[in-house]
């Protein structure tokens, strides 16, 4: 191996035995790796058997190729990084942390591909008869979410106060919930389930501020901003 790596490849056939190595090791010695490739055969035999068509079959494709092809970089990214610097140094922790996000990021909108590409199923819906299948409440209420998500990382990142999961302008968890209780209302899920749901995200916003987390104000504004968004989304487009 070590006078493989020595030697500069040559040729077409000679590059793709180097990038066919780079995957197989990627996959030998990176346990994440390893892991997402077992979840792309387990949803790719999913997809065969619940007979998506060749459109969402082609979205599950594509959230498979992002998170692996995010993986790989990041994979790519940490042995440089290692080289460079092998001692600690905190640059090269926010390099790892970047590339790592970058995963994450990958990963979060490989859940949202696939969602879109079974939410025919869940709705009973066929997507050449129901032109509003993308404008049904679970998938408003997913964009909502995601959207929340991205506001309030913004946010954090210009306020600068709190850790990604811990503390901060505005109250991430509080939004999210919020967000999830407002598409629940407009849901035909029943007059308990709302309340229920509602109450469910009270508590959630509750227990950030009793454990010292976050600030009341923190977990307000966060609280209003999942319920703007999600109801701005809805009124819109599941309204119109």
């Amino acid at each position: 191996m070590s006078d493989q790596l020595s030697h500069k490849p040559s040729g077409f056939i000679g590059s793709l035995n180097c990038a066919i190595e780079g995957i197989l090791w990627a996959a030998k010695t990176q346990r994440h790796m390893l892991a997402h490739l077992l979840v792309a055969i387990g949803v790719l035999c999913l997809a065969l058997f619940l007979r998506l068509t060749l459109q969402e079959f082609a979205l599950l494709a594509l959230a498979i190729t992002l998170v692996l092809f995010a993986e790989l970089i990041n994979t790519a990214f940490e042995v440089i990084v290692d080289l460079v610097s092998p001692d600690f140094h905190p640059m090269a922790r926010r390099a790892k942390d970047v590339a790592a996000g970058a995963v994450l990021v990958a990963s979060i909108g490989a859940v949202v591909l696939g969602y879109l590409s079974v939410s025919r199923l869940l709705f009973g819906s066929d997507p050449a008869i129901d032109q509003s299948l993308m404008y049904r409440t679970g998938n408003l209420a997913v964009i909502s979410v995601v959207v929340v998500v991205i506001i309030v990382v913004l946010i954090k990142a210009r306020v600068g106060r709190g850790r990604p999961l811990l503390g901060g302008m505005p109250s991430g968890h509080a939004g999210t919930a919020f967000s999830i209780a407002t598409s629940i209302a407009f849901s035909e899920t029943g007059l308990l389930l709302t309340v229920l749901a509602w109450g469910l995200a009270a508590v959630v916003a509750q227990s950030r501020v009793l454990l010292g987390i976050h600030t009341f104000s923190e977990v307000l504004i966060g609280s209003l901003l999942g319920i703007s968004v999600t109801l701005m989304f809805h009124l819109l487009f599941q309204m119109s």
